[in-house]
């Protein structure tokens, strides 16, 4: 049987089921999807293909989800390090945003920020920035998965000048995609002290005619949390609630202040958790206690937040981040296993982007969005555990070849559907001007 593409690899490690690694096994791909798994002996008998791998030294994951991304701040990657979020925000990062924020600037760092992605492993995408109509067209260019944020924000900017005209952008621009079969979107307002109860609701609603997510920072620091208390008496967590808008479709980015209380109440609504780790940490945020939210039954998934705070977009890192500093918040060394953190930068974050029937594992029927790693390298032998040594012992730079919906857009480390050197003299450009 002829089929697009053959990969022999030397381990599998499909997520789904849980613990499972599979030696001298073959992925098939065929019109975009996985077609089938089997010994690598039994997929020569059975299949040819047009194209086919052999990656003796290799594992072959599904495609890393990064949860959450400002995508085109890797323009402003290391232009306002070691400062408190609010300094951060107010001082630096929102008078350069409002000097400098255009559709090239995005244009350029989305496409700077894909290709960085790429490189590292990562298949999707989910972003919440200004001109999303932008990060979506450099996505299609480029061929990676994304779920573009619809933001919302109460003070003007650039892209819009009211919350109405946000939302109402943000609505034509969710119909321009609905014929996309990588791209889709979220509504992403952005915090709960810059977006009103009003709109708010507005979102809610919206987002339940319309079967969207939404993406919010949420809990992000103590002083938020203290400064809303102070406002009106209740925690941002419990004003959202009582807004409806704690449901399954919803996504807390960073929650870093929780009560018992609070676990309790987000795992009974279903909602998702995406945790920053490394973000968190350069900013001094707090942390997720994530060994007691997934212990609670919550989905966490993983983000990278933007590469202006962490300062990169590397999943690895964020999966042995996550690992490492679970067990320290614990105080258990069994908390936030290595299989566990690979879970939230897959199908944790699949689930928590309504993908999961489509994405986040390497399952027959879902689209062949998968990585390849070369494990021969001398930083990861000997090598006992694979899952272990991905996590714990893996760089992105040993991600050698990577597919979305069975297209190659990594191969051998080269970008397939980007001009490097182009791209750098962008970049150049646009340091020179923030710069000054």
């Amino acid at each position: 049987m002829i089929v697009d593409t053959l990969i022999h690899a030397r381990w599998i490690i499909p997520v789904e089921p849980e613990s499972v690694t599979l030696e001298h096994h073959t992925l098939v791909i065929d019109g975009g999807r996985i077609v089938d798994l089997l010994p690598t002996g039994l997929a020569r008998q059975k299949y040819q293909g047009l194209a086919t791998e052999n990656l003796e030294n290799h594992a072959l994951l599904p495609g890393l989800i990064n949860c959450h991304t400002h995508a085109a701040m890797t323009l402003m990657r290391g232009i306002a390090d070691d400062l408190h979020l609010m300094d951060w925000l107010q001082n630096h990062i929102w008078p350069l945003e409002q000097k400098w924020m255009s559709e090239a600037f995005v244009r350029d760092g989305t496409d700077l920020a894909i290709a960085e992605m790429i490189r590292g492993g990562t298949t999707c995408f989910n972003d919440m920035y200004f001109y999303p109509e932008v990060t979506a067209a450099q996505a299609i260019q480029h061929g990676i998965r994304a779920i573009v944020g619809l933001i919302v924000i109460d003070f003007p900017t650039v892209w819009a000048s009211n919350t109405a005209e946000y939302i109402e952008k943000g609505l034509a621009l969710h119909d321009q995609l609905r014929h996309q079969s990588l791209i889709s979107a979220a509504f992403a307002p952005h915090a709960p002290y810059t977006v009103s109860d009003e709109a708010l609701q507005k979102i809610r609603t919206l987002a339940d005619e319309l079967e969207l997510p939404v993406h919010m920072h949420l809990h992000e620091t103590l002083h938020e949390v203290e400064e809303a208390q102070k406002q009106n008496g209740r925690r941002p967590l419990q004003r959202l609630h009582e807004l409806g808008l704690i449901n399954p479709s919803f996504l807390g980015v960073h929650m870093t202040q929780l009560s018992g209380d609070e676990i309790s109440l987000f795992a009974h609504t279903g909602a998702h958790i995406v945790h920053c780790p490394e973000s968190n940490l350069k900013l001094a945020s707090g942390f997720c206690p994530v060994a007691k939210c997934l212990a609670a039954g919550i989905n966490v998934a993983l983000g990278t937040d933007g590469p202006a705070s962490n300062n990169d977009l590397d999943m690895f890192g964020e999966m042995r981040t996550a690992a490492l500093l679970g067990k320290a918040v614990a105080g258990d060394a069994s908390a936030v296993p290595a299989m566990t953190a690979l879970r939230m930068a897959t199908i944790n974050g699949a689930r928590a982007l309504g993908l999961d029937n489509e994405i986040g594992s390497l399952s027959i029927g879902k689209s062949a969005d998968v990585i390849a790693i070369d494990l021969s390298c001398l930083e990861t032998q000997p090598l006992y555990c694979p899952v272990s040594q991905i996590v714990y012992a893996a760089s992105r730079q040993q991600v050698t070849d990577l597919w979305v919906a069975g297209r190659c857009l990594l191969k051998q480390r080269q970008l397939t559907t980007i001009n490097t050197a182009d791209l750098k003299l962008k970049v150049a450009e646009w340091q020179q001007r923030l710069a000054s």
